[in-house]
């Protein structure tokens, strides 16, 4: 029986797994450290077992406090730990050697521990929404409770539980939600063969809340900035930085000193034209490629001192909030700003501008996490 009931509740587990993964549009937290929650919750439980009928409903009926533990990995599936348990209790009837006669044996338990598999039923049929006010969930897996069983009341014992239950979750802060969930429990019977069933079950019904730490925090998952463009925009610098110096090489060479007494001077003045740097997702940190293209950039700027240049940040609007692709722009033009001076590009001829989260001008959304420099 033990073996069963682990089986199914993994197996209930895996298929809450499975069935995450057909999320209509993907979506993954930012950092390892987000989406870490807390929960509080109390209410009622009632345990089932046949015997238990024999005496009435208000002796079956016992509070319930749970505390859980988990983290969501992505908006449609999670995993949490929960402790919960109070007390519950339990009565049994057998035939005793006498007949005609029974004996009655009645147990409390102590405890239960707990380990689900969480999926969002709401978000994986209709998408992820940061503002839907109530979310609806299923939760399953395997646990432990402890009781001193019939027979071993000195010891205390873990007997192998599984668990189903719905979770109805209404959205009221970014950091809370207020819960409801009811829960149907099964494991063998604390009283073995002196059962008139070798099982007990018990249905308990929680309300409380949830705390996550920083935040519910997702952005969708989109591949990083396309490598060969990159590559090919890096070319492109390097093609005209060597035709200026094949230029400037060729007009040396072609410069022959005029006979008369008036002399005509050429002057190659190198011209900035508009660059961008390229970033991650998520960062503001300058790749190798960036730099090169900033020095060619620092360059272009410091031979026309006379000239102002606008550093404008970018986002993607498709990914991540408002305020968060506003800060993320403006920390990402301040990257390529500060890189700017120290190639020695005198700070009077940069503006600094953060534009954040735009819809994409380069055809593909990645691409618009960049800084132009204009």
């Amino acid at each position: 029986m033990k073996s069963k009931l682990v089986i199914l509740s993994l197996m209930l587990a895996g298929a809450a797994s499975t069935i995450s993964a057909q999320t209509k549009e993907k979506y993954v937290s930012e950092s390892w450290k987000d989406n870490f929650f807390v929960s509080v919750g109390v209410g009622g439980q009632v345990c089932v077992n046949p015997d238990n009928s024999d005496y009435g409903l208000g002796h079956a009926i016992t509070p319930n406090l749970a505390i859980s533990f988990g983290k969501l990995f992505t908006p449609t599936w999670g995993v949490r730990a929960q402790v919960a348990g109070f007390w519950s209790t339990l009565y049994s009837e057998y035939a005793s050697p006498v007949a005609g006669q029974y004996v009655e044996f009645k147990n409390k338990k102590f405890g239960t521990v707990r380990f689900d598999a969480l999926y969002n039923v709401s978000n994986a049929i209709w998408g992820y929404n940061p503002d839907r006010l109530f979310n609806l969930s299923v939760f399953a897996g395997p646990g432990l409770t402890f009781s001193k069983t019939y027979g071993k009341q000195e010891d205390l014992n873990a007997l192998v539980n599984g668990s189903v239950g719905l979770q109805g979750a209404f959205n009221v802060h970014k950091n809370w939600d207020i819960n409801i969930e009811a829960r149907g429990e099964v494991s063998p019977s604390i009283f073995g063969k002196n059962s008139s069933a070798h099982t007990d079950g018990a249905v308990s019904l929680l309300a409380g809340a949830t705390y996550y730490f920083g935040g519910k925090k997702f952005v969708p998952y989109v591949a990083k900035v396309n490598q060969d463009a990159i590559n090919d925009e890096l070319n492109r610098y390097r093609a005209e930085l060597a035709q200026a110096q094949q230029d400037l090489a060729d007009s040396k060479n072609a410069y022959v000193a005029p006979a008369a007494p008036a002399q005509e001077v050429v002057k190659l003045v190198e011209t900035a034209g508009v660059r961008a740097i390229f970033f991650n997702l998520g960062s503001a940190k300058i790749d190798d490629y960036g730099k090169v293209n900033i020095q060619l950039a620092a360059k272009s700027i410091k031979a026309n001192t006379d000239k102002k240049y606008k550093i404008a940040g970018y986002c993607d609007k498709a990914t991540g909030s408002s305020s968060f692709n506003q800060k993320l722009s403006e920390k990402r033009a301040q990257a390529v700003y500060d890189a700017l001076v120290a190639e020695g590009v005198d700070k009077d001829q940069l503006e600094l501008v953060g534009f954040g989260g735009t819809e994409n001008m380069f055809g593909k959304n990645h691409l618009n996490r960049c800084v132009i420099i204009e």
